[in-house]
């Protein structure tokens, strides 16, 4: 559930204790990607309120809420994935946030019994969204397919507006992909529902496993072009 845009240029970024230079469009900023604290929680839903939640290809087109506006249920579901312990922040040299990627994990079982929990809600907008990204990981069993228990899910990629198109979508799923490996997982998935965050899946090695081409929604539930389809994705991890 994710899609923020990729280009080329980027900005001095440290990873850990590896920083890269790259030109950068826009004078120099040192970003630095890292874990995301508790006590930066709060900070995190902050960013997402203004970069994500309105933006989002299904959000935006089921209208889900405003942009910098709170949203009980997605906010929960963000908090829940922060509290796994795998997401990242990338943040500017005064500290702030200038993008996420919200990572968590998925083991067999825990989709279905959401799905039990999502009926229960009052939000039909919510509901919409998320019984569609329950559907699409219906197409296909990852778990028996792979021969595993557990999943890696990139969940949300968020860039703030004013730092799109610099390539830095691309740097936080390489880093994502990389906290995955090192915490032994087999398998990374993605519910990639905009064209460009299928780009950067695509430019990182992920297949597309199975689809729902928006053609086929309510006009009312259509993200608008260039969003075509959502895309389960997945990458095999070495």
């Amino acid at each position: 559930m994710f899609a923020q845009p990729n280009s080329q240029y980027m900005f001095p970024v440290r990873v850990g204790k590896f920083v890269r230079d790259m030109p950068s469009s826009s004078g120099e900023d040192c970003l630095t990607v890292m874990e995301v604290p508790e006590n930066r929680y709060e900070e995190a839903i902050h960013h997402l309120r203004w970069n994500f939640f309105a933006d989002e290809p299904l959000n935006n087109a089921v209208g889900l809420c405003a942009k910098g506006e709170s949203q009980r249920e997605l906010e929960q579901h963000c908090l829940f994935t922060l509290k796994q312990g795998y997401s990242r922040m990338l943040v500017n040299s005064k500290g702030v946030i200038v993008g996420m990627a919200l990572n968590g994990t998925l083991k067999k079982g825990e989709r279905e019994e959401a799905e039990r929990r999502l009926a229960e809600l009052n939000d039909e907008k919510f509901k919409t969204i998320f019984g569609l990204l329950y559907k699409i990981n219906d197409k296909i069993d990852l778990f028996t397919k792979y021969n595993v228990d557990e999943l890696f899910e990139c969940r949300i990629l968020s860039v703030d507006e004013n730092y799109r198109g610099k390539g830095l979508a691309s740097l936080l799923m390489a880093d994502s992909i990389k906290i995955a490996k090192d915490a032994g997982f087999k398998v990374c998935k993605a519910d990639a529902t905009g064209v460009y965050s299928q780009r950067v899946c695509l430019k990182h090695g992920f297949q597309i496993e199975a689809e729902i081409p928006y053609a086929e929604l309510d006009k009312s539930i259509r993200p608008a072009p260039p969003h075509q389809a959502l895309k389960l994705m997945v990458k095999l991890l070495d």
